[in-house]
């Protein structure tokens, strides 16, 4: 029992430095900075990567052109050879809703050393760029924003100082799996990028959301975006990387009526959705792998197995270990499901949320070693600069 015992204690003191010592991560209180408005508007490009999306544009694509921004502000939606109809379905919604133009253009297949949606993205820039435009709003195709985001995003910046300002969209929580993986997706995501720590100037952690980020387009030629990332599997983060080894100033936040309308109705959606990037994230390194996998079972999934174990055999030690663990555990899980506007009995089940998690994890690296590899929108990559598969 000394083992079993020193285990939970051990879980007990990592779930001690995890609240006071990772930058307060599970806190969901920071927004957008103050900001004040500018007194000259700069210009805004809009560059939306877009694959087989005419199930969600509907939705999407109308509040970006409804944009009510003060300057001159652009929309570049690239088809990046969709089959259902995308870019003709984005110049329909253009001529209902008006609004903001919008240019259409396809880049044609990517070529060796892009993953798809970067070849995409940079094509959306080379044509932004002919506009000289002060910021870029790199956006995905799922992602819906009320009326007032570009502005208050360019405020923020101005006001801040930052070269990249990123919100992240409060995903869809409406089906059984979304309201258990979901919540616990952004949470897990704060863990690793503490948000307090990526915007202080010279520190190591940077990280963006992908969905919404504004970067100032002197910047981004600084950094090389995006060729400097061109085969990152996980682009937002790359590319928040390479705006801090420029020299940038980030920041990335949780998002109000920012939202994504894409639907991940069950568990297998979500668990393509996790497992597509997890082990790009941990550099396709086995090592990193066995420790995320020990790391994961330590944290998560000791604490409930010492509180019953401690209570079945009568170790108290063990039990109150592992019952305090869990508590501090759910306790820092409670910010996140109230911003997700989820009942608090979900806070308990985080353990379950997050062997789940493991599974995915070790999911993506059985893929990886069986050639398939990461993938977006049908497209798989197996290493950088790689293509596998078309759809």
């Amino acid at each position: 029992m000394d083992a079993v015992v020193w285990t939970a204690v051990g879980s007990l003191t990592v779930w001690l430095w995890l609240l006071l010592g990772q930058g307060f991560f599970w806190r969901t209180d920071l927004r957008l900075p103050p900001r004040r408005e500018p007194d000259d508007w700069p210009s805004v490009c809009v560059v939306v990567p877009a694959r087989d999306e005419a199930g969600v544009l509907p939705a999407s694509l109308p509040t970006l052109l409804a944009q009510d921004y003060p300057g001159r502000a652009e929309v570049f939606l690239v088809d990046d050879g969709s089959s259902d109809g995308t870019g003709e379905l984005a110049r329909d919604l253009a001529r209902a809703h008006g609004g903001l133009p919008l240019t259409v253009d396809s880049p044609g297949e990517p070529p060796a050393g892009w993953t798809g949606k970067l070849w995409a993205v940079r094509h959306g820039i080379a044509l932004a760029r002919t506009r000289e435009p002060g910021y870029l709003l790199l956006t995905d195709a799922d992602i819906a924003h009320a009326p007032d985001s570009l502005r208050t995003l360019v405020a923020a910046a101005h006001t801040g100082g930052f070269d990249l300002v990123s919100q992240m969209a409060r995903l869809r929580v409406e089906s059984v799996w979304e309201r258990l993986v979901v919540p616990a997706f952004v949470y897990f995501f704060a863990q690793l990028y503490p948000f307090r720590w990526i915007a202080v100037r010279g520190g190591r952690t940077a990280a963006a959301a992908g969905g919404c980020v504004l970067l100032r387009a002197d910047t981004a030629e600084r950094a090389r975006i995006p060729d400097a990332v061109r085969h990152a599997v996980i682009d937002d983060v790359a590319l928040a990387r390479a705006v801090k080894r420029a020299g940038g100033h980030i920041w990335l936040g949780l998002a109000e009526r920012v939202d994504s309308v894409r639907p991940y109705p069950r568990l297998r959606d979500l668990w393509r959705m996790v497992a597509r990037s997890a082990y790009a994230q941990l550099r396709h390194n086995p090592l990193l792998l066995l420790g995320t996998v020990l790391g994961l079972a330590l944290v998560y999934l000791v604490p409930p197995l010492a509180l019953v174990t401690g209570l079945v055999v009568g170790s108290t030690g063990t039990a109150a270990a592992g019952g305090l663990a869990w508590l501090l555990m759910t306790a820092t899980y409670l910010p996140m499901l109230r911003y997700y506007r989820q009942p608090r009995w979900l806070a308990p089940l985080l353990p379950v949320t997050a062997f789940l998690y493991l599974l995915m994890t070790v999911d993506s690296a059985v893929q990886h070693y069986r050639g398939r590899g990461a993938a977006w929108k049908g497209r798989t990559y197996a290493r950088p600069g790689t293509v596998l598969d078309e759809r």
